[in-house]
Protein backbone atom coordinates (compact mmCIF):
# COMPACT_ATOMS: atom_id res chain seq x y z
CA UNK A 1 0.00 0.00 0.00
CA UNK A 2 0.86 3.59 -0.73
CA UNK A 3 2.50 5.33 2.68
CA UNK A 4 0.73 8.51 1.25
CA UNK A 5 -2.86 6.75 0.81
CA UNK A 6 -2.13 4.50 4.06
CA UNK A 7 -2.01 8.05 6.22
CA UNK A 8 -4.70 9.92 3.92
CA UNK A 9 -6.84 8.91 6.60
CA UNK A 10 -5.77 9.75 9.92
CA UNK A 11 -4.51 13.33 8.74
CA UNK A 12 -7.81 13.84 7.09
CA UNK A 13 -9.19 13.38 10.14
CA UNK A 14 -7.27 15.44 12.43
CA UNK A 15 -7.62 17.87 9.95
CA UNK A 16 -11.55 17.78 10.16
CA UNK A 17 -11.37 17.58 13.86
CA UNK A 18 -9.10 20.89 14.35
CA UNK A 19 -11.38 22.96 11.67
CA UNK A 20 -14.12 21.56 14.29
CA UNK A 21 -12.43 23.20 17.16
CA UNK A 22 -12.07 26.69 14.99
CA UNK A 23 -15.57 26.80 13.96
CA UNK A 24 -16.71 26.34 17.75
CA UNK A 25 -14.43 28.23 19.26
CA UNK A 26 -14.53 31.07 16.86
CA UNK A 27 -18.78 30.78 17.18
CA UNK A 28 -18.29 31.26 20.84
CA UNK A 29 -16.30 34.56 20.21
CA UNK A 30 -17.88 36.07 17.72
CA UNK A 31 -21.23 35.89 20.36
CA UNK A 32 -19.26 36.85 22.97
CA UNK A 33 -17.45 40.15 21.23
CA UNK A 34 -19.17 40.50 18.23
CA UNK A 35 -17.34 40.85 15.07
CA UNK A 36 -15.25 43.94 15.65
CA UNK A 37 -14.13 42.56 19.21
CA UNK A 38 -13.01 38.83 18.04
CA UNK A 39 -9.68 38.35 17.71
CA UNK A 40 -8.27 35.26 15.54
CA UNK A 41 -5.77 34.82 18.79
CA UNK A 42 -8.55 34.08 21.16
CA UNK A 43 -10.16 32.04 18.45
CA UNK A 44 -6.63 29.94 18.47
CA UNK A 45 -6.34 29.98 22.20
CA UNK A 46 -9.82 28.40 22.62
CA UNK A 47 -9.49 26.01 19.83
CA UNK A 48 -5.85 24.79 21.18
CA UNK A 49 -4.02 25.40 18.02
CA UNK A 50 -1.79 28.19 16.48
CA UNK A 51 -2.78 30.95 14.95
CA UNK A 52 -1.24 29.19 11.68
CA UNK A 53 -2.98 26.62 11.98
CA UNK A 54 -6.45 28.99 11.92
CA UNK A 55 -5.08 30.62 9.04
CA UNK A 56 -4.31 27.59 7.22
CA UNK A 57 -8.34 26.93 7.53
CA UNK A 58 -9.87 30.04 6.86
CA UNK A 59 -8.00 33.11 5.26
CA UNK A 60 -9.22 35.81 7.25
CA UNK A 61 -11.33 36.75 10.03
CA UNK A 62 -14.50 37.65 7.42
CA UNK A 63 -13.95 34.24 6.12
CA UNK A 64 -14.53 32.58 9.37
CA UNK A 65 -17.56 34.24 10.20
CA UNK A 66 -19.22 33.84 7.27
CA UNK A 67 -18.71 30.27 7.38
CA UNK A 68 -20.01 30.00 11.10
CA UNK A 69 -23.38 32.34 9.56
CA UNK A 70 -23.96 30.24 6.92
CA UNK A 71 -23.37 27.04 8.05
CA UNK A 72 -26.38 27.74 10.45
CA UNK A 73 -28.74 27.61 7.67
CA UNK A 74 -28.38 23.94 6.79
CA UNK A 75 -28.97 23.23 11.08
CA UNK A 76 -32.44 25.22 9.90
CA UNK A 77 -33.39 24.09 6.89
CA UNK A 78 -33.06 20.71 8.67
CA UNK A 79 -35.14 21.23 11.31
CA UNK A 80 -37.57 22.56 8.85
CA UNK A 81 -37.26 19.46 6.96
CA UNK A 82 -38.40 17.17 9.83
CA UNK A 83 -41.52 19.89 10.25
CA UNK A 84 -42.83 19.39 7.08
CA UNK A 85 -42.48 15.11 6.85
CA UNK A 86 -44.83 15.79 10.60
CA UNK A 87 -46.81 17.79 8.54
CA UNK A 88 -47.64 15.76 5.73
CA UNK A 89 -48.40 13.09 8.70
CA UNK A 90 -50.65 14.66 10.25
CA UNK A 91 -54.62 14.24 10.05
CA UNK A 92 -55.89 16.80 12.15
CA UNK A 93 -54.61 20.11 11.36
CA UNK A 94 -55.39 22.14 14.36
CA UNK A 95 -53.75 19.81 16.08
CA UNK A 96 -50.47 19.46 13.78
CA UNK A 97 -50.40 23.32 13.23
CA UNK A 98 -50.31 23.55 17.30
CA UNK A 99 -47.36 21.36 17.10
CA UNK A 100 -45.78 23.35 14.79
CA UNK A 101 -46.26 26.46 16.48
CA UNK A 102 -44.72 25.04 20.00
CA UNK A 103 -41.53 23.91 18.11
CA UNK A 104 -41.32 27.20 16.52
CA UNK A 105 -41.24 29.02 20.06
CA UNK A 106 -39.35 26.20 21.52
CA UNK A 107 -36.57 26.07 18.90
CA UNK A 108 -35.99 30.07 17.86
CA UNK A 109 -36.27 31.24 21.17
CA UNK A 110 -33.19 28.70 22.70
CA UNK A 111 -30.19 31.20 23.97
CA UNK A 112 -27.68 30.15 21.65
CA UNK A 113 -30.20 31.21 18.44
CA UNK A 114 -30.79 34.53 19.96
CA UNK A 115 -27.45 34.96 20.09
CA UNK A 116 -26.58 34.23 16.80
CA UNK A 117 -29.47 36.54 15.30
CA UNK A 118 -28.17 39.67 17.32
CA UNK A 119 -24.79 39.23 16.24
CA UNK A 120 -26.48 38.70 12.68
CA UNK A 121 -28.83 41.50 12.91
CA UNK A 122 -25.81 43.86 14.38
CA UNK A 123 -23.21 42.93 11.48
CA UNK A 124 -25.94 43.08 9.13
CA UNK A 125 -24.89 46.69 7.21
CA UNK A 126 -20.94 46.02 7.33
CA UNK A 127 -21.81 42.68 5.73
CA UNK A 128 -25.12 42.76 4.19
CA UNK A 129 -23.94 40.03 1.43
CA UNK A 130 -23.63 37.28 4.54
CA UNK A 131 -27.05 38.50 6.47
CA UNK A 132 -28.90 38.38 3.31
CA UNK A 133 -27.72 35.15 2.30
CA UNK A 134 -28.24 34.12 5.77
CA UNK A 135 -31.82 35.39 5.46
CA UNK A 136 -32.33 33.91 1.84
CA UNK A 137 -31.47 30.09 2.17
CA UNK A 138 -31.99 30.16 5.82
CA UNK A 139 -34.86 31.82 6.86
CA UNK A 140 -36.85 32.26 3.77
CA UNK A 141 -35.98 28.66 1.85
CA UNK A 142 -37.24 27.40 5.40
CA UNK A 143 -40.81 28.86 5.10
CA UNK A 144 -40.85 28.42 1.19
CA UNK A 145 -40.48 24.31 2.32
CA UNK A 146 -43.44 24.84 5.30
CA UNK A 147 -45.63 26.40 2.34
CA UNK A 148 -45.00 23.39 0.15
CA UNK A 149 -46.39 21.61 3.34
CA UNK A 150 -49.05 23.90 4.02
CA UNK A 151 -50.45 23.58 0.21
CA UNK A 152 -49.98 19.90 0.49
CA UNK A 153 -52.66 19.96 3.04
CA UNK A 154 -54.98 21.95 1.49
CA UNK A 155 -54.87 19.31 -1.37
CA UNK A 156 -55.79 16.89 1.39
CA UNK A 157 -58.54 19.30 2.09
CA UNK A 158 -57.18 20.11 5.23
CA UNK A 159 -56.63 23.61 4.81
CA UNK A 160 -57.96 26.04 2.18
CA UNK A 161 -57.88 29.04 -0.01
CA UNK A 162 -53.82 29.34 0.08
CA UNK A 163 -53.35 31.28 -3.12
CA UNK A 164 -49.65 31.95 -2.07
CA UNK A 165 -48.24 29.09 0.61
CA UNK A 166 -44.97 30.78 1.40
CA UNK A 167 -47.08 34.23 2.45
CA UNK A 168 -49.13 31.87 4.42
CA UNK A 169 -46.13 30.25 6.01
CA UNK A 170 -44.71 33.90 6.82
CA UNK A 171 -48.17 34.42 8.20
CA UNK A 172 -48.16 31.28 10.47
CA UNK A 173 -44.67 32.21 11.24
CA UNK A 174 -45.41 35.84 12.40
CA UNK A 175 -48.46 34.93 14.83
CA UNK A 176 -46.46 32.79 16.47
CA UNK A 177 -42.87 34.08 16.69
CA UNK A 178 -43.65 38.22 16.27
CA UNK A 179 -44.30 39.00 20.26
CA UNK A 180 -41.77 36.28 22.18
CA UNK A 181 -39.18 37.27 19.64
CA UNK A 182 -39.16 40.81 19.68
CA UNK A 183 -39.56 40.62 23.39
CA UNK A 184 -36.70 38.70 23.78
CA UNK A 185 -34.33 40.34 20.77
CA UNK A 186 -35.11 44.00 22.73
CA UNK A 187 -34.91 42.93 26.34
CA UNK A 188 -32.79 40.00 26.57
CA UNK A 189 -33.52 36.38 26.76
CA UNK A 190 -34.03 36.19 30.68
CA UNK A 191 -37.09 38.35 29.77
CA UNK A 192 -38.48 35.77 27.79
CA UNK A 193 -42.36 34.86 27.94
CA UNK A 194 -43.24 32.35 30.57
CA UNK A 195 -44.59 28.95 29.39
CA UNK A 196 -47.89 29.40 29.96
CA UNK A 197 -48.26 32.30 28.16
CA UNK A 198 -46.13 30.70 24.98
CA UNK A 199 -48.70 27.94 24.90
CA UNK A 200 -51.34 30.41 24.79
CA UNK A 201 -49.68 32.13 21.59
CA UNK A 202 -49.44 29.10 20.06
CA UNK A 203 -53.06 28.63 20.48
CA UNK A 204 -54.21 31.79 19.44
CA UNK A 205 -52.14 31.82 16.38
CA UNK A 206 -53.66 28.66 15.07
CA UNK A 207 -56.90 29.53 15.58
CA UNK A 208 -56.45 33.04 13.78
CA UNK A 209 -54.25 31.34 10.96
CA UNK A 210 -57.32 28.44 10.57
CA UNK A 211 -60.26 31.46 10.68
CA UNK A 212 -58.32 32.26 7.47
CA UNK A 213 -57.26 29.25 5.72
CA UNK A 214 -59.06 26.53 7.39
Amino acid sequence: MDPQQSGAGPETGRTARKRRAILDAATEVFLQNGYLGASMDEVAAKAAVSKQTVYKQFADKKHLFTEIILGTTAQLMDGFRQVATDLDRATDARQALHDLARALLANLTQPDVLRLRRLVIAEADRFPDISGAWFEHGFHESLVMLGETLRRLEGRGLLRNLPDPTLAAYQFAGLVMYKPMNQVMFAGTPAGPAAEELESIAGQAVEVFLAAYG
